[in-house]
This record gives C-alpha cells, sequence and structure tokens, in this order.
C-alpha cells in the first residue's frame, strides 16, 4: 500500500487501478463503506451529541451566565410541554 493509499478516506477509490476486477472490487469496498457510515445511525447520532457537548462547555467557559439562562428556558420548555401533554391526555 503506498502512502496516497493510507491517506485516502475509506470511502474513495484509488486512481491508477488498471485491472477491471481489483477496480470492481475497490468501487464495491468503497460504496460499502460509504453506505456503512451512513446507515450507522446510533454512531452518527454519538458523534453529533459529542460536538454538541463540546460546543455547550466552550459556550458554557465563555459565557456562564448565558449558559445558566439557556438551560433554565431548555427546563421550561421542556416542563411546558411536559404540562401540556399531561393536559390533553387528562381530557
Amino acid at each position: 500500500m503506498t502512502n496516497s493509499e493510507t491517506n485516502l478516506p475509506r470511502t474513495a477509490v484509488p486512481a491508477g487501478i488498471t485491472d477491471p476486477v481489483a477496480s470492481a472490487r475497490a468501487e464495491l469496498k468503497a460504496a460499502l463503506a460509504a453506505i456503512e457510515i451512513k446507515g450507522n445511525v446510533p454512531r452518527r447520532v454519538e458523534k453529533a451529541s459529542k460536538r454538541g457537548i463540546a460546543k455547550a462547555r466552550v459556550f458554557a467557559d465563555r459565557n456562564p451566565a448565558a449558559a445558566v439562562a439557556a438551560v433554565v428556558g431548555v427546563a421550561a420548555v421542556a416542563g411546558g410541554l411536559v404540562w401540556a401533554v399531561a393536559r390533553a391526555v387528562a381530557r
């Protein structure tokens, strides 16, 4: 394996493959990798939540008062939603 192949993403097909069978295998491997990346929803959710947590920590470090206000606001909205659902169910 050359350096150019090791720097390629898993979903890319290396250039310069002349053998049609090797080319087809490389294309299939790249397509399956792309499907696995797109289809693995739990992994994508985990990565997105880690990014969100990191952004929230940076925001809280830079502006603690606004972070507290944001938490209170989110709690108020969540409480309001629970209240609205409970009220709708009770009727």
